[in-house]
């Protein structure tokens, strides 16, 4: 009679530590969803209740204490709108590194990647005074404007990545068919690097969305997104664990569904040019 076969103790153990960094990663959404429907008396009791009667009220408090649509709406806006600026800026620019090199051109990629290890907290005073003189404050515009500019590097490079590989004989046949720079940029590169470009925006587009700290500082009533709508459930008397949760559930829920029905493309532009 035949033993069952055991599985391998490597394999158990990876399994078991990839459950429990998934379980880890995922517990602050799920206990956000679980406060979310609990009473403020509920959310910070301790012990937690994890068994509870969940209730719709803080969704309720949301959207009559503020418009969580207009939010919406300011968050879709400057997510979109600086997302295809950046397109409309990062491409050129990595079509000419990439298809023009010059022995400067690391130098520069290099410069460029650079500007994202500032932390931002170092360019608020000359980016607020700016926006104050411009009064652009509390405006999309220059919320646009600034999110396509802490993007511009990462899309740079990403779009960077895509072209330099694609085989500069292609577009030297389409000069030599008489192709004109628009005709080859129309009918031979943009085929070729549409996914690329699609993942540049979908990444992009998530970055802003998410973006807080120029939001909060740059922002209010008029043109505050999502992340200033949770801010505003914080005082001095303390946080309002419930409605806290309830406001970060709907701004985040959006931008989440997104993800998931884009996470091929997503993946597909973050490792573009890892493996070869």
């Amino acid at each position: 009679m035949s033993t069952p076969s055991r599985l391998p103790i490597g394999l158990v153990v990876r399994t078991v530590v990839a459950w429990a960094a998934t379980l880890l990663l995922f517990f602050p959404l799920g206990w956000l969803v679980l406060t979310a429907f609990k009473t403020e008396l509920q959310a910070i009791q301790v012990p937690p209740q994890v068994f509870f009667t969940p209730t719709l009220d803080n969704f309720r408090e949301v959207q009559e204490r503020s418009d969580y649509l207009l939010y919406a709406k300011n968050s879709l806006l400057t997510s979109v709108l600086s997302t295809l600026l950046g397109l409309l800026i990062a491409a050129p620019a990595a079509y000419s590194m990439a298809f023009f090199k010059s022995k400067h051109t690391k130098d520069i990629l290099m410069w460029m990647l650079s500007t994202k290890m500032m932390p931002a907290v170092g360019a608020l005073v000359p980016i607020y005074v700016i926006a104050q003189y411009a009064q652009l404050l509390d405006t999309r515009t220059a919320l646009v404007i600034v999110f396509t500019l802490s993007n511009l590097p990462i899309m740079v490079w990403m779009l960077y990545s895509h072209f330099k590989d694609i085989p500069h004989e292609i577009l030297e046949a389409a000069r030599m068919d008489g192709a004109t720079l628009w005709q080859e940029a129309r009918s031979v590169l943009l085929p070729l690097t549409l996914g690329g470009l699609a993942s540049t925006g979908l990444l992009c587009l998530v970055l802003s969305w998410n973006e807080a700290f120029w939001a909060l500082n740059l922002s209010s009533a008029k043109a505050g997104t999502l992340a200033t709508l949770i801010a505003s459930y914080s005082s001095p008397e303390g946080l309002f664990w419930a409605k806290l949760s309830a406001a970060s559930l709907l701004a985040i829920a959006p931008i989440i569904v997104f993800g998931w029905f884009s996470q091929k493309q997503l993946v597909q532009g973050l490792t573009f040019g890892a493996v070869k």
